[in-house]
């Protein structure tokens, strides 16, 4: 099946906006370098260059004639360290940046991640060294993968076709690898708990109407792998031997996971799936108010889904919209009935609910990946025997949903181990201790964290200095840090 306009797909936008899985790739040098500029700057405002590991270069002026050779010259012209050597070596232009030069690199560009891009702009334009400093890609990267995220998608259904197919496990894990390699390891698939190759047989002989789906949510440990989960506030600055040490990376576009300041409190939040043709999940939402998102590794996946309210705009406020047809849920939601199977819904009341507003679906094919957002009633159909492995996170823009789902429906909190008897007091703290501040900004209604997209979010600036929006006073007089220390659902 073909996404139609409406459907799960790719974003589909214009080539003069950046959206999660449109931001420029990123270029590799074929010399290792650290923000170093020529004297005649090429390209000026360019991005697409990349820092690397502190202390490992020098910066130097450079001419046309050093374009030598079958190395390319960088745009900015970075050249390693051993050039300042060199018999007659230009001048190290990295001086000229003041204060600035005393600081390593790595700390300088860690620094610079906390500016506004306006203040990146006028920083760049103070000397040669500081505009490649303020051009690094990682950072104009994460600016704008998060910003588009946050503002425009957080509350859309949308695939992204890449990051997948850099994962290791990607390029592992055929279904012989996995019956090879975790044959004997214990997996829950349902009701009951099989060795991985019982399931497999199970698997390939079945003929049920439904098959028995696997979904486990200690895979990660049982299958001893490797997840780069930084904490929030390290995400930008993991260095690319740490992300490839990982089987699987989470899409950055998903950081921060606020979450992640639960620490061994987070609840459960990650699953392997595992089933063949015709296996799936009925109608239901993720826990807690979380979002989600869910990589296909083999196989393909038929989704479709509804959002639960309509987001408030410029014309009309928020509001409620009615389940799916032939979805039930109680009156304070707690509890979704689907007497239905996933056949026999797709029989009885596919035609009508592709006819409902909002309603989206398309396929989730091998090596991409699909955002699940907060609040919204999704069926999925494994329509091949497929693995994927999903994980339910807590982005910027559904903050406020997460903490009033902890703390007005404790009832209906899963996935916390038994001693957790607080979990929104644990996550009230966590986000005190990390980000001083935030809270006070969502409890006040500042910041629209409902996924309507309205709203400036704050830069990691005025979250440090707690600066209020539009004005050049910090509240409280002076500076605050943070640092940063089985449902059975698809």
């Amino acid at each position: 099946m073909t996404p139609s306009t409406e459907s799960v797909g790719v974003p589909q936008a214009s080539s003069d906006k950046i959206t999660p899985d449109r931001v420029p790739k990123r270029r590799k040098l074929s010399a290792i370098g650290v923000i170093h500029v020529d004297a005649k700057v090429p390209g000026h405002g360019r991005t697409d260059h990349k820092a690397y590991k502190a202390d490992s270069v020098a910066t130097h002026e450079t001419t046309d004639d050093d374009d030598s050779g079958g190395v390319p010259a960088h745009p900015l012209g970075i050249k390693p360290l051993g050039n300042v050597y060199d018999v007659g070596a230009p001048a190290n232009v990295r001086t000229l940046a003041g204060g600035f030069a005393k600081l390593p690199d790595e700390l300088l560009l860690h620094m610079l991640e906390y500016l506004p891009p306006g203040e990146l702009l006028k920083l760049s334009a103070t000397c040669r060294a500081l505009h490649a400093f303020c051009a690094a890609e990682d950072i104009w990267k994460a600016l704008a993968v998060n910003e588009a995220f946050n503002q425009k998608w957080a509350n859309e259904p949308f695939i992204l076709t890449e990051p997948v197919k850099k994962w290791p496990i990607y390029k592992q894990w055929s279904i012989d690898h996995l019956e090879k390699t975790y044959g004997d390891i214990v997996f829950r698939a349902e009701a009951v708990t099989w060795p991985l190759s019982t399931y497999f047989a199970y698997m390939w002989d079945s003929h049920d109407e439904t098959p028995m789906y696997l979904f486990d949510r200690r895979f990660v440990e049982k299958m001893d792998l490797k997840v780069d989960a930084p904490p929030v506030e390290q995400e930008r600055s993991k260095t690319e031997e740490q992300s490839s040490a990982s089987d699987y990376t989470p899409p950055s576009c998903f950081h921060p996971d606020y979450f992640s300041v639960l620490g061994p409190h987070r609840p459960d939040s990650r699953w392997l799936i595992l089933g063949p043709a015709r296996s799936g999940s009925t109608f239901h939402k993720d826990p807690n108010g979380t979002s989600a998102w869910n990589a296909v590794i083999r196989g393909s996946k038929y989704w479709i889904m509804f959002p639960s309210t309509l987001p408030a705009n410029g014309k009309h406020s928020a509001k409620d919209l009615p389940p799916p047809p032939g979805v039930y849920p109680s009156a304070d939601g707690a509890h979704i009935t689907t007497p239905f199977s996933i056949p026999e819904w797709l029989l009885n009341f596919h035609e009508a609910a592709r006819a409902t507003p909002g309603c989206r679906e398309g396929i989730c094919r091998e090596g991409e990946v699909l955002h699940v957002p907060s609040g919204w009633f999704h069926l999925v159909l494994n329509l091949e025997p497929g693995v994927a492995v999903t994980q339910n996170f807590v982005p910027r823009a559904h903050l406020r949903n997460v903490l009033d789902f902890l703390r007005e429906k404790r009832e209906q909190v899963s996935g916390f181990a038994e001693d957790v008897k607080d979990p929104y007091g644990i996550f009230v703290n966590g986000l005190e201790r990390e980000f001083p501040g935030l809270l006070a900004e969502v409890e006040r209604g500042k910041e629209s964290f409902g996924g309507s997209g309205q709203g400036k979010e704050r830069t990691k600036w005025e979250e440090m200095t707690n600066v209020e929006d539009g004005t050049d006073e910090y509240m409280g007089g002076g500076f605050s840090f943070g640092f940063v220390g089985d449902d059975f659902e698809d």
